[in-house]
């Protein structure tokens, strides 16, 4: 199993995030089959402020590539993407036509 952490800003619009939120607490199922279809394990997605914090958990098979060629393909993923547009803005650097940004890791913890 490997794991990706990726961050994403949302709209500084105090409304704007509670809907985001909102979305968040049911996400469509054909979004939903759509992360276990790209073999997605776990997502997690926290918030502080307007700044969103995600980390995945993906089979060892796992790719962006094959991710984002599924969701092409998805007409409700799709449909689910660009109404998350309407919340989401790439942080700075984030190369055109993409949004979630992936996080290096800096410092691991073992015991």
């Amino acid at each position: 199993m490997k794991k990706y952490c990726l961050a994403l800003d949302l709209k500084e619009d105090p409304a704007l995030i509670r809907e985001y939120e909102e979305y968040h607490r049911d996400v469509w199922p054909e979004v939903e089959q759509s992360l276990r279809d790209a073999g997605i394990l776990k997502m997690e997605i926290y918030r502080v402020e307007n700044r969103l914090f995600m980390i995945l958990e993906v089979r060892d098979d796992y790719s962006f590539e094959n991710k984002k060629s599924l969701d092409t393909a998805n007409p409700a993923v799709q449909k689910w993407e660009k109404l998350m547009d309407t919340f989401q803005k790439p942080l700075p650097g984030t190369p055109s036509g993409e949004k979630w940004r992936l996080m290096d890791k800096v410092y691991e913890f073992k015991r």
